[in-house]
C-alpha cells in the first residue's frame, strides 16, 4: 500500500482576499485560472450551472483533529474536523460548491467561492442531479448573529428557489422568526403548513427541508393571504404577511411591520 501521494494541482484560485481570517462564511466571486497542460479537460463545462472545487488550504493548521465552527457560531459546541467543514485537518483539502458564471479564455468566473488569492486547486468536477439530497440530517449550526443568518437563509432560499422575489424575501423573514421562536427549522418533528403563492410556498419548502411525504411534514394551499403555521411539539406558531417585501425593506423593516404573529400552546 502507498504511504504518501502525489497532487498536481491544475489551476490557481485569483481572488481579491489574501487572508484566510477575512474570508466570509459563504464565498466572493473569484476566478479559477486553468493551468495550460489542463485546458482540454475544460471542453463542454460551460453546460453545467455548479461545479465542486476541491482545493487545497494551505493557510489553515493541519495538526488539530477537533474545532469550533467559529466563523459561524463562537459558542458552537465542539466537532471532529471530519464531521465539520473546517479548513484546520490533517489534509487541508477543501470542498466548494460555486456556481459557474462565465469562461473567459482559461478562467472560471464563478459565484461563492471560499479560498484565498493563490489556493491551488486540485480539481474540478461537475455537479451533477444525483448529488443533490433534499432533506439531509444535520447537526444545527446557526449563525449567532441574526444578521449572519439572515444572510444564510437568503442564500439557501435562492439556490433552491432560483431567483429573488417578494415572496422569496417574506419566506425567510418567516423562516428567521420560526427559528428564532422554534428552534431549528429543519428538524423533522417540526412541522410546516403555507398558504399563499407558490414563490412562498418554495422558498419556505427549501428552508425548513420538509416533504410532502416519507415522512409528510409540509402542506400548502393556495391563497391571496401569506401565512405560515409551524407547528413543534405543543407549541403552534402563526406568522401572517401584511404587507409586501423589496430587498431595501427586507434588511431594514422590523418584524411588527411586516408580520403579525401568535405563539399558542396546543394539545
Amino acid at each position: 500500500m502507498e504511504k504518501s501521494i502525489t497532487l498536481n494541482p491544475i489551476g490557481i484560485v485569483e481572488s481579491s482576499i489574501t487572508n484566510r481570517d477575512d474570508m466570509p462564511t459563504n464565498g466572493i466571486q473569484a476566478g479559477i485560472r486553468v493551468f495550460p497542460p489542463y485546458v482540454g479537460a475544460l471542453e463542454r463545462i460551460e453546460e453545467y450551472s455548479h461545479l465542486w472545487i476541491l482545493t487545497w488550504f494551505h493557510q489553515a493548521p493541519r495538526d488539530v483533529t477537533t474545532a469550533v465552527p467559529s466563523k459561524v457560531n463562537p459558542l458552537s459546541y465542539r466537532f471532529g474536523v471530519f464531521a465539520l467543514r473546517s479548513p484546520s485537518r490533517p489534509n487541508p483539502v477543501a470542498l466548494t460548491l460555486v456556481k459557474l458564471d462565465r469562461i473567459q479564455e482559461y478562467t472560471l468566473y464563478v459565484a461563492d467561492m471560499d479560498a484565498i488569492d493563490g489556493t491551488l486547486v486540485i480539481d474540478i468536477k461537475p455537479y451533477f442531479e444525483h448529488d443533490t439530497v433534499f432533506s439531509p440530517r444535520t447537526p444545527q449550526i446557526s449563525p449567532l448573529s441574526v444578521n449572519a443568518l439572515q444572510k444564510t437563509l437568503l442564500k439557501q432560499a435562492l439556490t433552491h428557489h432560483g431567483e429573488t422575489c417578494p415572496d422569496l424575501l417574506l419566506a425567510v423573514r418567516m423562516a428567521l422568526i420560526a427559528d428564532k421562536l422554534l428552534g431549528y427549522i429543519k428538524s423533522p418533528d417540526v412541522q410546516v403548513q403555507v398558504y399563499g403563492s407558490t414563490c412562498l410556498a418554495d422558498a419556505i419548502q427549501g428552508l425548513c427541508r420538509a416533504r410532502l411525504a416519507n415522512p409528510a411534514r409540509f402542506e400548502f394551499c393556495s391563497s391571496f393571504i401569506k401565512h405560515s403555521i409551524w407547528i413543534k411539539g405543543n407549541r403552534r406558531l402563526s406568522i401572517s404577511g401584511v404587507r409586501e417585501l423589496d430587498l431595501k425593506a427586507f434588511w431594514g423593516v422590523p418584524d411588527y411591520q411586516i408580520f403579525e404573529v401568535a405563539m399558542e400552546e396546543i394539545e
